[in-house]
C-alpha cells in the first residue's frame, strides 16, 4: 500500500526525486491528487492555447489571473497556486522552468503602463516560490534554478526617482537595474529584495532581511539592512549556535 500511495504521489507532482514515504491515509493521498491534481491540470489545460510556450503539464489553482498569456511560457509541471495574478506583458515576457511551483496569492508584473514596458521575468527549474509573493519585474527579475523561497517575499526591480523636489515624484518616472537570484539560494518568510541586487549561488537571506547590496555565494545575511552574518561551511561559532563571518 506504501508504494502504491508513493507513486499516486510522485504522479500527481510529475517526478519522482526526493520524495520520501508517503505516510498519510490513502484516502487523503486521493483526495490531494483531486485537489491539487486533477482540477488544477484540467484548469491548465483551458489556458495552453493561450500561452507562448507549453513543455508539458501546467496546473492552475482556482481564480488565477493571467494577464497578457500570450508573453507567458512554462516548462513541464509547472504549478500556479490559487488567487494569482500575474501579467505577463513585458518586453521578454515571463518564462517558468520545469517544476516551477508558485503558491497561492502571488502578485508579478513587469508592466504598470504601456508607454514604459518592463523588461519581464525568468523563473528556473525546480524553483518554488512560496505563497503571497509581490515581484515587481519592470527592471527585469532573473531567478535561477532550485531556489526556495518563504512566505510573502517581495522583489522589487524598480524605484521611483525622486531627486527634485519641485516636482512630484509621480511625475519624475522610475529607474530600473534589475535583480538576479542565483542556483540553489534559499529566501526566508517577509525578505525585500531592492532593485539593482545580485544574490550568489547558495547564499541564504534570513526572514524579514532587505537587501539593498548584493550578497556573495554562500553567504548568509539577515537584517535590516541586510548584512553578511556568516557563511554556509564555514567553522560554527559554540557561543552564538551560527557559523562565523
Amino acid at each position: 500500500m506504501t508504494s502504491i500511495k508513493r507513486r499516486l504521489y510522485a504522479l500527481a507532482r510529475g517526478r519522482d526525486s526526493t520524495l520520501g514515504e508517503v505516510t498519510v491515509p490513502l484516502r487523503d493521498v486521493l483526495s490531494y491528487l483531486w485537489r491539487r491534481g486533477a482540477l488544477p491540470y484540467l484548469r491548465g489545460l483551458r489556458w495552453r492555447p493561450w500561452l507562448r510556450a507549453c513543455g508539458g503539464r501546467l496546473f492552475v489553482g482556482r481564480r488565477v489571473s493571467l494577464q497578457f498569456p500570450r508573453h507567458l511560457s512554462v516548462g513541464r509541471n509547472v504549478y500556479i497556486g490559487d488567487d494569482t495574478y500575474l501579467s505577463a506583458l513585458s518586453t521578454e515576457g515571463v518564462r517558468l522552468g520545469d517544476h516551477v511551483r508558485i503558491r497561492e496569492q502571488g502578485w508579478i508584473q513587469a508592466t504598470a503602463t504601456l508607454d514604459n514596458p518592463g523588461v519581464g521575468l525568468t523563473i528556473g527549474e525546480g524553483t518554488y516560490i512560496g505563497p503571497r509573493a509581490v515581484f515587481g519585474a519592470g527592471g527585469g527579475l532573473t531567478i535561477g534554478r532550485h531556489v526556495t523561497m518563504g512566505a510573502a517575499v517581495h522583489l522589487l526591480a524598480e524605484n521611483h526617482a525622486f531627486q527634485d523636489p519641485n516636482q512630484s515624484i509621480e511625475a519624475q518616472g522610475v529607474t530600473r537595474q534589475g535583480i538576479v537570484i542565483e542556483d540553489e539560494v534559499w529566501i526566508g518568510n517577509a525578505v525585500i529584495v531592492l532593485d539593482g541586487v545580485r544574490v550568489g549561488r547558495g547564499a541564504v537571506i534570513g526572514a524579514g532581511a532587505v537587501v539593498t547590496r548584493d550578497v556573495p555565494p554562500l553567504a548568509i545575511a539577515a537584517g535590516n539592512p541586510a548584512r553578511v552574518i556568516g557563511r554556509r561551511g564555514a567553522p560554527r561559532d559554540p557561543g552564538s549556535g551560527t557559523a562565523s563571518a
